[in-house]
């Protein structure tokens, strides 16, 4: 794969320039909550990373690609594809637009479209799903405009700065 393109936007594979810009964004602890971290990263860590990028989703079960702003090339954020599951024919996603200022600007919205139609299109995969806590209420807004529905609640499922919050669970059906 070489990019998924789209209006606006496109998606690549990881490459070593990205280091710096990974490190900032997986040692950012304002987003540990919606990617299950409790500890940072170390650059050595995330350089193995980058190297094992090029392992197939087929292996490593996991896809994270880089979003792109199509007029200046600059990285806007990741996506990516987890738990992925040939078997039963779906995979998780999962998505940050970094930094903050670059929210609403409708990157995510067309990463996710990118994404889904590579996940059910190269990947024949039924289904795509995301659990996203009750409190997100931008990542509610975006998945629901994307076409994916709630299915389910995991009661108290996450806990961030001592609370327990719910997790919503959205699926998007192939059709």
């Amino acid at each position: 794969m070489k990019t998924l393109k789209g209006k606006n936007i496109f998606l690549r594979a990881l490459e070593p320039e990205d280091l710096d810009y990974l490190y900032e964004v997986e040692n950012d602890e304002s987003l540990w909550e919606v990617g299950n971290s409790l500890t940072p990263y170390s650059r050595y860590i995330l350089e193995q990373y980058i190297a094992n990028g090029y392992r197939d989703i087929f292996e490593v079960k996991q896809l994270r690609l880089v979003i792109c702003e199509n007029k200046t090339g600059r990285t806007v954020g990741f996506v990516d594809l987890y738990d992925f599951d040939p078997e039963h024919r779906r995979t998780g996603i999962g998505i940050v637009i970094y930094p903050e200022q670059e929210h609403r600007r409708g990157f995510a919205f067309e990463s996710l479209q990118l994404i889904c139609n590579y996940a059910f299109n190269r990947l024949d995969c039924h289904q795509v799903y995301a659990g996203i806590t009750a409190d997100n209420e931008g990542s509610i807004a975006l998945f629901e405009k994307a076409g994916f529905v709630k299915n389910g609640v995991k009661k108290q499922w996450t806990r961030a700065d001592g609370i327990f919050k719910d997790e919503l669970f959205y699926q998007l059906m192939r059709e």
